[in-house]
Order: structure tokens, then sequence, then C-alpha cells
């Protein structure tokens, strides 16, 4: 009998992330993205940019925590620009994805300045201060407290 396409997947996969385990590997969701969440392979299917903004949003939570979003998701109840991308952490620390970042380009955006400001060295407070000069005429912001450096 043959085993399905995703369960081999899944199982080699697991195999990885054991055999990388032993090496050092940084943490669990820099080696494998959450296969069991129902939106992995739509994000993943996905034009690299937003592929990258997902991938930082998982393995940088605390840091879109910082930043509000300005696509008028505040009022599905997102508190920052993490919210655009990840419901929740599984037991595992893996992300449980929205989708709600998938189609909008605000959400995109402001994760790409964060990426790159942040590559430059620059202070939570200063990324802060040129999101909000940056977003604030496309609409209300998510009520995200200021970031303390």
């Amino acid at each position: 009998m043959r085993m399905p396409r995703r369960t081999a997947y899944i199982l080699l996969l697991i195999v990885a992330v054991l055999a990388l385990a032993g090496c050092g590997a940084p943490n669990l969701r820099e080696v494998v993205r959450n296969v069991a969440d129902p939106l992995y392979n739509v994000i993943y299917n996905l034009p690299p940019d937003v592929q990258a903004a997902y991938d930082f949003a998982a393995t940088h939570p605390d840091e879109l925590r910082k930043y509000p979003c300005y696509c008028g998701c505040g009022a599905m109840g997102h508190r920052d620009n993490l919210d655009c991308y990840v419901k929740s952490f599984d037991e595992n620390g893996l992300p449980i994805y929205d989708r709600h970042a998938t189609g909008c380009a605000i959400c995109i955006e402001i994760t790409q300045d964060v990426m790159r400001m942040r590559g430059q060295g620059q202070p939570s407070t200063a990324i802060r201060a040129y999101i909000d000069a940056t977003y604030s005429p496309y609409g209300p912001s998510t009520d995200t407290p200021l970031p303390r450096d």
C-alpha cells in the first residue's frame, strides 16, 4: 500500500528536523513551517515577498507586535501587524496562520519596512514613527502600544 504524498512529506520533514536538532538548529520555527496548518499550502504558493513576510511574522512575533497595521483590520479585532499573519502559536511554537495578509498590500508593506529598517539597525521607536507617518493616511490603525527600546 502506498503512503499518501502529504504523509510522506510530513514524515520526511520530521526526520529532517530531528537530524538538524542534533546539529544545533536555531529553533523549530526556522527549520520547518507548520505543514499541519490548513493555510500552509495557500501561503507558501504565494509570491516570494508574501512568503517572506509570513516567515518574518512566524519567526519574529515579538517584533511585529510593536507595530500597528493601517488597513482597517482593527475592526476585525487585530491588535498589531502580527495579527494580520498569525492567529496564534501551537504547543510546539509553530504558527497557526491568518489568511488576512495574503490579500493585503498594506500589511505586507508594513512588514517589509520593519524587516528593512531592523536590518539597518534602526530602533523600534524610529521604525514605529516611520510606520505611523507613512501609513496613517491609509486608514485607522490597530490599537498598538508604543514600543520601548
